[in-house]
Parts: structure tokens; C-alpha cells; sequence
């Protein structure tokens, strides 16, 4: 099977326009200039992915700009755009403004193939905190998923990360029960974990399969720091190949301040 390449970004927080930005910082321009790095790549990808904090405690208005920004990039880009959500993202407003569906609190996650490679794209949220977690219904649907092998294995996507981090007050913000992940993907055709919101690039093994966390495109977190959050005007995205039955990701850093 040929080699699928695609590219994972992550903790967009995107406002809608007029109102206050996050830390002064125009969320929209910085999504629009990691997509054009994007398309400049020397090969298209196939897709890409984004895993969670789509907005930045975001209401419809929010959700149908960044739907807005999302459809002209994908089109700009020629591929789809997949999204999860993330403790900042709001079900009943996504749905409504991003998804075009009656206002629910119904969780969202779902499985989608992309040129034989399935994507297995998971809500950590636990509305109300910025706690990951995955529920028992949410468990038993992947184990079904992952009943059956996809030809190029399954990635599974999910906001919080699964691996300690460079960072020990970071590493609080890790899901709350990565072994009840471990134990619904033992055995399957899982083949690496996408992840997001602690806003630095992290690598490890969960398990013995490749996790990688992104850095985010609105800014991002320094992993060194102690005792206080520094946050950094920055960006980047995860470059992820999959091949061999392997995934590999190349982090990729853009200028900041």
C-alpha cells in the first residue's frame, strides 16, 4: 500500500470577528498562515485533522466563522478537514453552528477512512472542566470500530494526551483513564494516537504505539517552565506519515516571539 501522508493541527481557539482576541492575538490569520505553509509542502496531503479547541469558549457565532474559515481552507487546500472537540468547545453550540444541526449535548465522535488509513476521532471533553476523559459508551463504540482491521490501521484522535510530558504541572492535564484506552485498542490495528491541548510538541509511546501531541496554532505553552504557564506567541503542526503499518510525525515549528 502506497504511503499516506497528512498533516495534524491542533488548539485553533478561533473568535469570531469584532470580538475581544485571545491575548490579543488574531487566531483566524494564524490558522490561515499555518494552511498556507501547508499547501506550499513539496506533497499534498491527504487530509488533515484538528484535535480539539476548535473556539475559544466559543458560542454559534464562533462555530459557523471557524465553519467558514474551514470550508474556504479545505477548498483552497483541495482535501477535508476533520475536527474533534476539546474542553474549550461547546457541543450544543458546534452542532448548531458548525454541523447545521439542532442545538444537542449529545457527545461527538466518530470514524472516518482515508485512503485504507481509518481515523478514530474521540470526545475527551468533560463539559463544565478542562478534564479529559472517555466514557464507558464512548469505550464500547471504539471496541466495536476496532472489531474489524482497516487495510492501512487505525489512528485514533483524541484532544488530551495519554503520555507524561516534558512538563510536571502539564502532566495534570493528561486523560484521567489512559488504561481504559490502553485496554480498548490492546490487540487492534492501532497504530498511533493525535492529541493536543497541553500547546507543545510531545512524543512517547502509549503502550508501545507512537502518541503525539501538537503544539497549538493560537500559541503556544512553554514545556520548561515551572510553577506558572508561559504561554509563547507561536505556532506549528505535526507533519504525520503513515507507512508500513507505522505512523510516523515530523513536528513542525513556525516562527514566533
Amino acid at each position: 500500500m502506497e504511503p499516506i501522508f497528512f498533516v495534524h493541527l491542533t488548539d485553533t481557539h478561533i473568535s469570531a470577528p469584532g470580538k475581544t482576541p485571545l491575548f490579543q492575538l488574531n487566531t483566524a490569520d494564524k490558522l490561515r498562515a499555518v494552511l498556507k505553509e501547508v499547501r506550499g509542502l513539496g506533497q499534498k496531503p491527504a487530509f488533515v485533522v484538528i484535535s480539539g479547541d476548535l473556539t475559544h469558549d466559543g458560542d454559534v457565532e464562533d462555530y459557523r466563522y471557524f465553519k467558514q474559515l474551514v470550508d474556504e481552507e479545505s477548498a483552497l487546500l483541495g482535501v477535508p478537514i476533520h475536527v474533534a472537540l476539546g474542553n474549550h468547545d461547546f457541543r450544543s453550540f458546534f452542532r448548531e453552528g458548525y454541523l447545521g444541526e439542532e442545538p444537542s449535548e449529545e457527545s461527538y465522535y466518530y470514524s472516518v477512512m482515508e485512503g485504507g488509513l481509518r481515523l478514530a476521532v474521540l470526545n475527551t471533553q468533560v463539559p463544565g472542566t478542562h478534564a479529559g476523559r472517555l466514557d464507558e459508551e464512548q469505550l464500547a463504540w471504539l471496541r466495536g470500530v476496532l472489531s474489524e482491521p482497516a487495510p492501512a490501521g487505525t489512528i485514533v484522535v483524541l484532544h488530551h494526551p495519554v503520555v507524561k510530558t516534558p512538563s510536571e504541572m502539564m502532566d495534570s492535564h493528561l486523560l484521567d483513564n489512559p488504561e481504559d484506552l490502553a485496554a480498548a485498542i490492546e490487540g487492534t490495528d492501532v497504530i498511533g494516537l493525535l492529541s493536543g491541548h497541553i500547546h507543545f510538541h510531545s512524543i512517547g509511546l502509549f503502550h508501545g504505539i507512537p502518541s503525539a501531541a501538537g503544539t497549538g496554532v493560537a500559541f503556544g505553552l512553554d514545556p520548561t517552565s515551572r510553577g506558572s504557564m508561559k504561554f509563547i506567541d507561536n505556532c506549528g503542526y505535526n507533519l504525520v506519515m503513515v507507512k508500513d503499518g507505522q505512523m510516523i510525525v515530523h513536528p513542525m515549528p513556525m516562527p514566533g516571539d
